[in-house]
């Protein structure tokens, strides 16, 4: 059974800085393409960023490019996302997944969600 446990989320004002971490139990991150997701109440989760599963090649959209970074340490086996210039607009519930596809098409792989991080940012 896989388990997925987000981390790192909280308040912080605009312009902060935040680093959220994802572990997994059952999951093997050096096989997978990762990625974060984020929801925000009455809408869709949305594809922040992903990773391939060597780490190098990376995908951001646009509305974070720029101001966040995405990482992962297979042998740690977590996964990063630096937040930094962060706005009100990215308050939201912060998820990490396995992916397939990529991009804005990438979706989760065959595991279950884990809890999320919230993340809150104060204008």
């Amino acid at each position: 059974q896989v388990q997925v446990v987000e981390s790192g989320g909280g308040l912080v004002q605009a312009g902060g800085s935040l680093r959220l971490s994802c572990t997994a139990s059952g999951l093997t991150f050096a096989d997978y393409a990762m990625g974060w997701f984020r929801q925000v109440p009455g809408k869709e989760r949305e594809v922040v960023s992903c990773i391939n599963w060597d780490g190098i090649s990376t995908y951001y959209a646009d509305s974070v490019k720029g101001r966040f970074t995405i990482s992962k340490d297979n042998a740690k086996n977590t996964l990063y996302l630096q937040m930094n210039s962060l706005k009100p607009e990215d308050t939201a519930m912060y998820y990490c997944a396995a992916i397939t596809g990529w991009g804005m098409r990438a979706t989760k792989f065959r595991h279950p969600w884990g809890q999320g991080t919230p993340v809150t940012v104060s204008s």
